[in-house]
């Protein structure tokens, strides 16, 4: 498989076909699969927190996502095959899901816009014969203990097994979650963490224009267009400001002057 490294973030450089081959092979699967979507905020997050870096570059794929990310591989003399963002992969694998009949887990941030129940019934819109279960998590309270376990236990007895794990935790906390699901690596085939897919999803945060989405600003509607989370409260302008100077200043800055 063709890699590169962004600031030490392994990335997976393969053509949409390439990955969408990986998607099914996953599913196929019989043991865990990690899948991560990276951008240029994930880079600079994963500088400061050696163990989310070492999660990202044990994923079984990680997929570009971004446009800062597109620049960094022409920095460095690469040609990025594919940029394929988390809500279109996430569409991707409920797509194949639904044709190989396979139940999902849906893991939901509690601080966040869109519950799991939500985002079940308006997947179900579209794919009605799909096996959807969910739970909600405080994803700042911590070290995901037995508790997370036996929730997950005890949404599994509705079903043989789930197959599909998707989740809106955030990073780096989403990517961290994952990584404890190792230890039940047997419970899943694929595990992905969707950022704000969920929201996108039950339609509470629109997606930006397609003229933005084919120049890849996608991120930039995105933070000045989704509603304030309950956590965020009045700090929500300083936080996505912050946001966007480390994706169009900070990033580029740093891709520069670091190999």
């Amino acid at each position: 498989m063709d890699q590169f490294k962004i600031l030490g973030v392994k990335i997976d450089n393969l053509s949409k076909k390439e990955i969408y081959l990986k998607l099914e092979e996953f599913l196929e699967s019989r043991e865990l699969n990690h899948i991560v979507t990276v951008n240029p905020e994930i880079i600079l997050r994963a500088q400061e927190d050696p163990i989310f870096l070492k999660i990202i570059n044990r994923a079984c794929l990680s997929v570009a996502d971004g446009i800062g990310v597109r620049f960094a591989f022409w920095r460095f003399g690469r040609h990025l095959k594919c940029r394929l963002t988390g809500i279109d992969l996430t569409w991707k694998i409920l797509e194949l899901s639904n044709q190989k009949k396979l139940a999902i887990l849906l893991v939901s941030n509690k601080n966040g816009l869109s519950t799991w129940q939500e985002t079940r019934e308006a997947i179900l819109k579209k794919y009605p014969d799909l096996k959807i279960n969910g739970i909600s998590i405080d994803p700042t309270a911590g070290h995901y203990d037995r508790s997370i376990e036996l929730a997950i236990l005890k949404k599994k007895e509705g079903h043989i097994s789930y197959d599909v794990l998707l989740c809106n935790l955030g990073a780096p906390h989403q990517e961290k979650f994952i990584a404890e699901l190792n230890r039940w690596s047997d419970w899943f085939c694929l595990a992905m963490g969707v950022g704000g897919s969920f929201d996108f999803i039950t339609g509470k945060v629109s997606r930006a224009p397609k003229f933005m989405r084919v120049l890849g600003l996608e991120w930039l509607w995105r933070v000045f267009s989704q509603p304030a989370n309950k956590n965020e409260g009045f700090k929500f302008v300083f936080l996505r400001i912050r946001r966007v100077l480390k994706a169009i200043v900070i990033f580029p800055i740093r891709v520069l002057f670091n190999r």
